[in-house]
Order: C-alpha cells, then sequence, then structure tokens
C-alpha cells in the first residue's frame, strides 16, 4: 500500500492525511486539485473547520548517509520516507576545488590569492559535508509541517562511543547492562559488516559477534578484531587464526583484514551532528523527544519489524505496537542546487568549456522531475526522472534504474519543478 496522501482545505491548512483511494475519489469528483506531486498533496475546493484533526508524530532516525522519517497517527504508520545525503559529494568537491587552486598557485598564474586571516568560525561551525546532512532534515521537517498537523518530533539522539569501540576496556561496561545489554556495538557491526557472513556472505540468517584474531591467542575486544559470522562459519573457525583459516581463499581474507580496519567516519558524523540536529529541531517551536539508538533495535525486533530507515524512525522512542499502513516509502535523494562555475576546469585546472547563463530551456531546467514517453529508439516506453538540459533540446535524464538518453524536449512532460531533489518510490513491499 502507497504512502498516505497529505491534504490542505482550500486556505492551505493542513488536514489529517488521508488513504490514497479516498484522495483519488476527491479528485474524481473535482472536490480537490493536485497541489504537489512530492511529497503528494491535494488541495481541497472548500474550506473544513478546524476541528476533529487528529495529532501526529514526525519521528526521524538520522543517519550519516540515509535518514528515515515516519508520520505516526498515534500508533499508525502512515508516511515514510528514506532521504539520501549528498555530504560526500560535497567533500569530493571542495576537495577538487582545493587541488585546482594549490595547482594555479603552484604554477605562479593568475588565480586569486589564499584569505588566512579574515575567516572565523562561529560557535558550533560545522563542515559543509556535516551541515548539509542537518540543513537536508530541517528541510523537510518544515516542509512536512506545512502539510500535515505535526504536533511534536522524536528524534534517536544515538552517541556512539568511539573510544569505547576502539577499546572496551579502557572504562567499564555499565551502560551496556541490563535489558539493552550489546545492542549498540552490534548494530555498528551490523552496518559495518553489510548484515552478512564475512567468510561465507550469506544473508538473512542468525548472525554471530566473531573475533577475527581468538582471544585464546592474545586477541582483544576492540571493535577493528571483531566481525559478523553465520554459526557454521563461527564453528568451523573455533580459534584459528584467520589467516590459517582463510589459506585457500587469500581474496576474502583480505577483503576482511582490509574491512577490519575502516574508520569510523559514519559514526563520527553522526555524533558530530547530533546536538546540532537537536537545536535546530527545538528552534521549530514544537516539542521535541529523544530516543536512544538501543532502544529504537530494541523496539524493532520485539515487534518483529524489517529493518529499513523507515521502519527504524518508527521505532524512535517509547513504542507499544505499530501498525504499518504503508509499504512502500517516498525515496528521496539530496542533489543540490547546481554550482556557480561558470568556468569548467579540467582535471589539471586549464579551463576546457564555459557554461551559459542561460538555465532554462524550452520551459525545462536541470533538476525538473518529468514524464517522457519515447516512442522509439533504445528506451522506448515511459519514464519518470530528473532531468538534464541542453541547448539543443536533447536532455538525459536520471531514472531510479539508470541514465536514459537521449530524451527530446518534445517528448517531456512536467510533473514537478526542480526543488533540489530527486524522487522514487520503493518496489520492496514488506
Amino acid at each position: 500500500m502507497s504512502n498516505f496522501v497529505f491534504v490542505l482545505d482550500t486556505n492551505k491548512q493542513p488536514l489529517s492525511p488521508i488513504p490514497p483511494g479516498q484522495a483519488r475519489r476527491l479528485l474524481k469528483m473535482q472536490q480537490a486539485a493536485i497541489y504537489r506531486r512530492y511529497p503528494f498533496t491535494i488541495i481541497l475546493k472548500y474550506a473544513v473547520p478546524n476541528t476533529g484533526i487528529e495529532p501526529h508524530q514526525l519521528k526521524i532516525d538520522p543517519g550519516s548517509k540515509t535518514t528515515g522519517l515516519a508520520i505516526m497517527q498515534g500508533e499508525k504508520v502512515v508516511w515514510g520516507a528514506e532521504l539520501t545525503h549528498r555530504g560526500q559529494q560535497i567533500k569530493n568537491d571542495l576537495e577538487s576545488r582545493h587541488a585546482i587552486r594549490r595547482n594555479r598557485r603552484n604554477r605562479k598564474t593568475r588565480y586569486r590569492k589564499p584569505r588566512f586571516l579574515n575567516r572565523s568560525r562561529s560557535q558550533g561551525w560545522l563542515a559543509p559535508s556535516l551541515n548539509s546532512r542537518v540543513e537536508n532534515i530541517l528541510t523537510w521537517v518544515n516542509r512536512i509541517t506545512r502539510y500535515v498537523s505535526i504536533t511534536g518530533i522524536s528524534q534517536e539522539l544515538v552517541k556512539f562511543d568511539l573510544q569505547s569501540m576502539q577499546n572496551p576496556e579502557i572504562s567499564g561496561k555499565e551502560y551496556q547492562q541490563g535489558e539493552l545489554a550489546g545492542y549498540e556495538v552490534r548494530e555498528y557491526l551490523l552496518e559495518k559488516w553489510g548484515r552478512k557472513c564475512a567468510y561465507c556472505g550469506v544473508e538473512n540468517v542468525p548472525l554471530e559477534i566473531e573475533h577475527i584474531h581468538p582471544k585464546s591467542k592474545g586477541g582483544s575486544d576492540r571493535i577493528s578484531n571483531l566481525t559478523l559470522a553465520c554459526h557454521d562459519c563461527n564453528q568451523k573457525k573455533g580459534n584459528k587464526d584467520v589467516n590459517d583459516f582463510l589459506a585457500k581463499k587469500p581474496n576474502v581474507l583480505s577483503r576482511i583484514l582490509r574491512q577490519a580496519k575502516l574508520t569510523l567516519i559514519d559514526a563520527a558524523a553522526v555524533n558530530s551532528t547530533r546536538w546540532a540536529l537537536f537545536n535546530k529541531l527545538k528552534s521549530t517551536g514544537l516539542p521535541v523527544e529523544t530516543g536512544t539508538g538501543g532502544r529504537t533495535k530494541y523496539n524493532r525486533v520485539r515487534l518483529s519489524i524489517p529493518k529499513t530507515h523507515w521502519l527504524d524512525a518508527a521505532c524512535v522512542g517509547i513504542v507499544d505496537s505499530l501498525q504499518i499502513l504503508t509499504s512502500t516509502p517516498l525515496l528521496i535523494t539530496a542533489k543540490g542546487w547546481g554550482n556557480r562555475q561558470m568556468c569548467t576546469p579540467n582535471k589539471y585546472g586549464f579551463p576546457v568549456r564555459h557554461r551559459t547563463r542561460c538555465k532554462t530551456f524550452f520551459s525545462f531546467q536541470t533538476g525538473d522531475m518529468v514524464r517522457a514517453i519515447l516512442p522509439t529508439g533504445k528506451f522506448v516506453g515511459t519514464h519518470i526522472g530528473r532531468l538534464t538540459v541542453r541547448e539543443s533540446g536533447v536532455f538525459e535524464m536520471r531514472t531510479p534504474i539508470g541514465k536514459v538518453s537521449p530524451v527530446r524536449h518534445k517528448y517531456c512532460r512536467s510533473i514537478h519543478r526542480n526543488d533540489g531533489y530527486m524522487y522514487a518510490f520503493s518496489t520492496n513491499v514488506q
């Protein structure tokens, strides 16, 4: 079943979301019109008294790469979305710009001089790649509150203890004791190792925490020495050294040793932005409650709910039971608004082309979501995706399944103007 549909009255006041079937009937009877495609919102052609509107809770599961969003109507999950961030892309762009400028300075050619002493960072400053995550979430919180009567926000305020992850012996383990014992480290290992056995790659089976270098031979409990293994592989390995156990599988051995040394970059990103996000959410004026990552995992396992970002969001905080009324979350990918760079350089920093100042061609601009019906060619059929426009009128389109090109402007019909994001729907029914 699809997400519930957001509803506004004729005065643009938010009402309670309604099922898709009811929205179709209102549109067919011409009692409502489409107000927005993503998220799908209709506007009624009459006013509705502001009484009897049910309160809704917006729940957020922040992540380094993907953030889960869910709207709760009591214990009912009526809307879900997964917001994919572009922090790594921003980091790569900044590093590329830095390298090009440094290269130009070393060649003693014309350049903008570096500014070292005339910049100061405000209190609570975040790197652009981290700040984009916070701003993306805040953007969608503000959008949702315009279309739904949100009365409160729930945020997973998780904190990864990086020092204890690297060396659990450094302090006591009291914080892991009790009903939620072991959930924090196990959740981190599941993310790090892709939720499958490190040795045989099997998925969707119970996984056990396993020491790469056995404890009986001096191995520690550091997170870099822990992995996940299925029961059979764990029993076969026993207290063997990983080099002996995988002597006939050198490719698997090198992959495990390389992956075990991966940095805690995702955990550090969540730690760096959690309080900034919390303070931003408080500035909306809505009451904000918080929950731990262990509590989220406990609720999900207790209720036998599949592991997805948007369902994790629904499990944030104190949850007695859940009734999931939707199974198709909206997939949102941050794309940005483009850049102001008028001259495109090559990898050596030399200009190779100049961009036109005109951004609109044939009433389309880069970032618009369109429906294209292609009558001939390799990609014959109907496609929905995000455009990249050109002056010639022969465009490219990015869809959830890949790139579609060429797409001529006469076959395109706009369905959603550029707002910095790309949209799709999950095809996995839970």
